[in-house]
């Protein structure tokens, strides 16, 4: 069977389209492309969602390496410069839970440029920061923009693919929004020796004008008027309120946000712990990082193409949160020890980034796969609380002080833990029931 062409293809999906392709915006109005039994161009769809996707973790880990630049430059401490990511991530939260209601209204696109646009300018406004106050306040608006890509990316998902299917696009989108964490710190490494942190800022100004112009050129709509929904605020607060009263859907969302809260609190505490407890270099703590990104994607994508579809998504998400628990508990233990060099910690580290690639898609398609009524409104859920709890860590992590890896290690325990809880109490896995992502 021939591949359909460009314009066919926007046609039918409504989704990604040639500049040229005149019409796309109107197909998108009126056929849902899973309804029309046909699929959108799988690559440019994967390409333009994972790059959406991606500008959010982009922006947190090319700014890593640079976190003790930015502190020595304005004259803060740790704790202080701890609040940079802080802002953002509380900015990304708060953005999702007002983008993506409102993305159900007004459909996709409009949200979507406006939030990116309003990115480029505060990425802008941080390299020019002229203290820590301005610095915090403008990573606080460039989270709440940032926000719409990543909300609406899920929304988009969910409106043109169903079950298995959906939970496969999400792993795939990881191929490319888990490139961000691989090359962003070795990047981040290598601007510092060209430039300051500020220059930084500048580099996520350009990509997030690069993004921009790509998505305003090839995303259309995928919300058709039909299906969007009417009554303002007491209607998303509705339905919001039903989607929490739902028990798996609750237990799903708990579960993904505290593996994601774990996995950041590694992000937020390896800088610093690799490089000043255990005296790595900071092209050393890139290439280690950019090893960790790689085992997540890697799990990410086994996922997706040979477990989904296999074995119940359950026993996925099981098998990801006990490799997690494993991971958190030896790092406790040898943050502790004595004499634990760099090689076990970076080990011990590599095993706590690689479940969450199991994590995180899995608990996401589940949660979408509850709300096909209201895509955006649940995502916003998924998405605020996913970096509510993301927030948490740089806090806690900064609390700990900078001499020892436990206030890092016992973080990350700690998340994996509370998210095997709520697993266990909301999910529900000993009980047999129909999986909505089996194949």
């Amino acid at each position: 069977m021939s591949e359909p062409s460009a314009t066919d293809a926007a046609e039918t999906a409504g989704t990604v389209a040639e500049p040229s392709a005149t019409g796309a915006a109107e197909a998108a109005d009126t056929i849902r492309p899973s309804a029309a039994g046909r699929r959108p161009r799988r690559l440019p769809l994967v390409l333009i969602l994972g790059s959406l996707t991606a500008l959010g973790p982009l922006t947190i880990d090319l700014y890593l390496p640079a976190l003790p630049q930015v502190g020595a430059d304005l004259h803060v401490s740790q704790t202080v410069t701890q609040l940079t990511l802080t802002a953002f991530m509380l900015g990304i939260a708060l953005g999702q839970l007002v983008i993506g209601p409102l993305s159900d209204t007004l459909g996709r696109r409009r949200p979507l440029l406006i939030g990116l646009s309003v990115y480029v300018a505060a990425g802008a406004m941080c390299a020019l920061a002229p203290d820590p106050a301005v610095l915090i306040g403008m990573r606080l608006v460039q989270g709440l923009a940032g926000a719409a890509g990543i909300v609406i990316a899920r929304a988009v998902v969910r409106d043109l693919y169903d079950g298995l299917a959906a939970a496969r696009l999400l792993s795939s989108l990881m191929l490319v929004s888990g490139t961000a964490p691989i090359l962003a710190p070795v990047l981040g490494a290598q601007l510092l020796r060209l430039t300051s942190w500020r220059g930084v800022f500048v580099t996520l100004t350009v990509l997030g004008l690069a993004v921009l112009a790509a998505t305003a050129a090839l995303l259309t709509e995928t919300l058709p008027t039909g299906r969007r929904r009417r009554g303002g605020l007491p209607d998303t607060l509705r339905t919001m309120r039903d989607l929490i009263g739902d028990g798996r859907f609750t237990g799903h969302l708990l579960t993904g946000s505290l593996g994601f809260a774990a996995l950041f609190a590694y992000i937020a505490g390896s800088s610093f712990t690799l490089q000043r407890v255990y005296g790595a270099s900071p092209q050393t703590f890139s290439l280690l990082f950019a090893l960790n990104s790689i085992g997540m994607v890697a799990t990410g994508q086994l996922n997706g193409n040979l477990l989904l579809g296999r074995y119940p998504s359950q026993r996925i998400l099981a098998t990801g949160l006990a490799v997690l628990g494993a991971a958190g508990t030896a790092l406790v233990l040898l943050a502790t020890a004595t004499h634990a060099g760099l090689p076990w910690i970076a080990t011990a580290l590599f095993f706590t980034a690689c479940p969450v690639g199991m994590i995180l898609p899995t608990t996401t398609a589940l949660c979408l796969q509850r709300a096909p009524h209201a895509a955006g409104s649940a995502s916003a859920l998924l998405g605020t609380t996913q970096f509510l709890m993301g927030a948490l860590a740089p806090a806690l992590v900064g609390l700990g002080g900078q001499g020892t890896g436990l206030p890092m290690a016992v973080s990350v325990l700690a998340f994996a833990l509370a998210a095997a809880v709520c697993f266990l109490a909301f999910c529900h896995p000993w009980h047999p029931a129909p999986d909505p992502l089996a194949g």
